[in-house]
């Protein structure tokens, strides 16, 4: 192990650490370090002298800014797969972490987005801090909220979660807390001595009383002062209505939300919204998973995929052209191609669920 290696691993106490430790590239996801991890979590859940595994990100900029979108890229133009047996590796460790018998606690200090929601917003407990930045910004590249992403936001309060799948805005800590991504504010400050606290954790008690002794109360949670409108619009049944609701209301924020959200791709948003409609309906997050790599298998073959990231990583012109270039061009059938099932190509994670028990 050294310090080249894309996660790092060592034990303090009775806590194993995982470092996500790409910190140039924001600790992006690879196919490896997913495997890596999921490795760490096997060792941890089967040595004894493990209670509790811990995960953050090097450097200083976040844990996690999602997955390697560049590499997503490359394949979608080479006409490849390996972004799907990526995902397939992916969705799968974010349901392991979400059923992980030890607690797992995730520092979401900083940057959270995506892949780094869904390697750390599972987990049993969960701490952001005044730089966090959490969001599923998915539809500013023309895909759709995944990893677990659209159980999370269908289970935020009103319309929160829709609010935020749309728009792909990122939120700071006291709206994670507000829309049930996070458990616990605490100063960034205290991270390092909160993590000596937890080495001697054993229970998720002990986890809930090493952090009580830091943390403390977050800044105003920003989308709690908009909530009556955002309530009021998102609850309509079209993306195109939504949209109208926004521009109508009568809030100088709410018109620029809809702006905000004109600016995405409109195949993206549309899946999106069906998505976290859906996701409310499902009993299980293996469900809402299964149903995501659906969606995210279809997302790969579509032209707004390759378009948006280039448009925003690769040129940053910031000028995506969409294709097609309006809501009201995406069809009914285009959006149900979605979650056209699979067959044999099926991720089976409820399935594997059911059969276990």
């Amino acid at each position: 192990m050294n310090n080249e290696d894309p996660v790092l691993l060592h034990t303090e106490g009775r806590t194993r650490h995982i470092t996500l430790n790409r910190p140039r590239a924001l600790n992006a996801l690879t196919h490896t370090m997913v495997l890596r991890v999921d490795e760490a979590l096997t060792a941890a859940e089967q040595d004894d002298s493990v209670t509790a595994v811990l995960i953050s990100g090097a450097g200083e900029r976040g844990l996690c800014a999602g997955g390697d979108i560049r590499a997503v890229y490359e394949d979608a133009r080479a006409g490849g797969s390996a972004s799907l047996d990526f995902w397939r590796d992916e969705y799968r460790l974010n349901a392991r972490i979400a059923r992980f018998p030890k607690p797992y606690i995730a520092l979401m200090d900083g940057i959270v987005m995506g892949g780094g929601v869904g390697i750390s917003a599972h987990g049993s407990v969960r701490v952001v801090t005044e730089r966090s930045r959490v969001a599923m910004p998915e539809t500013g590249i023309g895909f759709v909220p995944d990893v677990g992403g659209t159980h999370l936001l269908a289970s935020a309060p009103g319309e929160l979660g829709t609010h935020m799948a749309l728009t792909g805005d990122a939120v700071g800590a006291a709206d994670a807390l507000l829309c049930g991504l996070a458990d616990h504010f605490v100063p960034s400050r205290h991270l390092a001595e909160l993590t000596r606290e937890l080495a001697g954790v054993t229970t998720p008690a002990d986890v809930t009383e090493a952090a009580q002794q830091y943390v403390t109360e977050a800044p105003v949670a920003e989308l709690a002062v908009h909530r009556d409108w955002i309530d009021a619009c998102y609850a309509a049944d079209s993306v195109e209505e939504i949209v109208d609701r926004l521009q109508n209301c009568g809030e100088p924020a709410a018109k620029e939300t809809a702006q905000t959200i004109l600016a995405k791709s409109p195949t993206a948003l549309k899946a999106t919204l069906a998505s976290v409609r859906s996701a409310r309906l499902l009993n299980s997050l293996e469900e809402v998973l299964d149903q995501e790599f659906r969606v995210s298998c279809a997302a790969f073959t579509r032209p707004d995929l390759v378009e948006g990231v280039r448009a925003q990583i690769i040129d940053k012109d910031r000028n995506p052209h969409w294709s097609p270039a309006r809501l009201d061009q995406v069809t009914t059938a285009d959006v149900a191609a979605f979650f056209t099932p699979l067959g044999g190509r099926e991720l089976g994670l409820a399935r594997e669920a059911s059969a276990a028990g």
